[in-house]
C-alpha cells in the first residue's frame, strides 16, 4: 500500500476537491483518512507543506550541487550552555 498526503477542500455537498493532481496514478479504488481541525482556524505557527517541500527540494539541489559546509563550522558563534 502506498501513502501520498496532499490538501483538499470540502465543498457544501460533502465531496472532496483535491488541491493538486496526484499525477500518473491509474483510476482506482482509494482509501481515505480526512483529518479535520477541531477548529475553522488555520495555526499561524505551521508552515504549509508546499513551503516545506519546496525547503526540502531546495536542500536536496544545493547537497546535489556540492553547495554545502562542514557540520562543524554550523556551530561556530552559537553559544550553547
Amino acid at each position: 500500500m502506498k501513502a501520498i498526503e496532499t490538501t483538499a477542500t470540502i465543498n457544501e455537498s460533502g465531496q472532496l476537491t483535491l488541491d493538486k493532481s496526484l499525477g500518473s496514478i491509474k483510476p482506482q479504488r482509494v482509501r481515505l483518512i480526512v483529518l479535520i481541525s477541531e477548529d475553522d482556524e488555520i495555526d499561524p505557527d505551521e508552515t504549509p507543506t508546499e513551503i516545506v517541500i519546496e525547503g526540502i527540494h531546495q536542500g536536496l539541489r544545493e547537497a546535489l550541487t556540492g553547495q554545502t559546509i562542514p557540520l562543524s563550522a554550523m556551530w561556530e558563534g552559537i553559544d550553547a550552555e
